[in-house]
């Protein structure tokens, strides 16, 4: 395991690049330190891990993830939910505590919209029965995060959506003041009325949404 981290380590550093770290610590609010790698540049540096034959056991991987979750470099964070996206036809019932480790520590939408619509989404199609423990666990939280992820994990799920789940989540978040909640409102709204515009229409007709994402359910049926 130190191995794999030592190595993915080395090569972060040989790519570092201190201007454009800075750049990238300031879009993300300086809440994160960066190398300095561009997504392109950090994705053709990650490859040779990412190799079926080299990819560390899964037995492995709940250590690898929290160690690498741990540091201050973002890099780390989107190398680590990769990594994990690996395993998604590997998934086992307790992987959903990985899942919420990873959404709750060093929390942002650029991480948190990858684990709740990859990973997340992978977890729910394969155990349902998890579904709703889950949902209501997130709902009940108070941590904005795990409720984001409750909105979005259906977010590219189509004609599968189950909408009595989606409708229940939006409506148990009305009211709420976060920005991030009613974006993703809106977000999940807006990709659904692809494949169900009339539900959408009459969702938000029916229900007193915040402008913002009332704004961004309907952007596509102007």
């Amino acid at each position: 395991m130190h191995e794999f981290v030592n190595a993915i380590e080395a090569e972060f550093i040989k790519e570092s690049n201190a201007t454009i770290a800075l750049e990238q610590k300031a879009y993300m609010r300086n809440q994160f330190e960066f190398y300095g790698m561009k997504t392109e540049t950090r994705r053709v540096v990650q490859k040779p891990f990412f190799i079926k034959a080299y990819l560390p056991p899964k037995s492995d991987l709940n250590e690898i993830v929290k160690t690498l979750w741990a540091r201050p470099q973002r890099d780390y964070h989107y190398f680590s939910q990769e990594l994990v996206y690996k395993y998604v036809k590997q998934l086992a019932k307790e992987d959903i505590e990985l899942f919420e480790y990873m959404v709750t520590h060093n929390s942002w939408w650029d991480t948190v919209d990858f684990i709740a619509t990859k990973l997340i989404s992978a977890y729910f199609k394969t155990f349902p029965e998890q579904t709703e423990i889950y949902v209501n666990k997130w709902l009940k939280s108070n941590n904005m995060w795990l409720q984001r992820s409750a909105l979005l994990f259906q977010l590219k799920w189509k004609k599968d959506i189950d909408t009595a789940l989606l409708s229940y989540v939006i409506k148990s978040l009305l009211g709420s003041k976060e920005f991030f909640i009613n974006k993703a409102i809106g977000w999940v709204l807006r990709e659904y009325s692809r494949t169900d515009p009339a539900w959408v229409v009459a969702f938000t007709n029916e229900h007193e949404l915040n402008p913002l994402s009332k704004r961004e359910a309907l952007r596509l049926l102007k």
